[in-house]
């Protein structure tokens, strides 16, 4: 009885979840992160490359892609989870995968242009971790859309 209530549960999740819109903040195909100011207990991070924004409203939006750069500090509440986060982007950096990260309600930074100065970092943005693009729903779309997006 418990195994069936339990598997009917679980049926209606994912139901519910197919159904449900992209929670991702921001997709990245990332070329190359600066960390400062150093690798040892890194406080901010450059993140370089292509980055599509969720739009911030429901559904899957998502901002046209652009190439440029994001500028974050550690969130203070979560410092432990930044730097993590942190040296999974690194280790992702220039291998032609893109990733998610952040959450769609939240903050997500504001993407510079190469030529703007690295200053005044935005709050990290926790979310649900770092996300693989996967080849179905949105992934396919929005990976193209990473790789065509014009060099500054």
């Amino acid at each position: 009885m418990k195994r069936t209530m339990f598997l009917a549960a679980a049926v209606a999740l994912a139901a519910a979840s197919a159904g449900a819109s992209d929670p991702v903040g921001v997709y990245a195909l990332i070329d190359r992160v600066v960390l400062e100011p150093g690798e040892g207990a890194p406080e901010r991070i450059q993140i370089w490359g292509a980055f599509a924004l969720a739009a911030g409203r429901p559904g899957d939006q998502y901002q046209p892609a652009q190439r440029g750069y994001l500028y974050y500090a550690l969130d203070p509440a979560k410092q432990e989870i930044c730097r993590k986060e942190w040296a999974d982007l690194r280790s992702v950096a220039g291998t032609g995968q893109a990733i998610g990260f952040g959450g769609r309600y939240r903050s997500k930074g504001k993407l510079r242009q190469a030529d703007e100065r690295a200053e005044a970092p935005d709050t990290y943005p926790v979310g649900w971790g770092l996300v693989k693009v996967l080849s179905r729903h949105l992934g396919p779309q929005i990976e193209k859309k990473l790789k065509s997006a014009p060099k500054n």
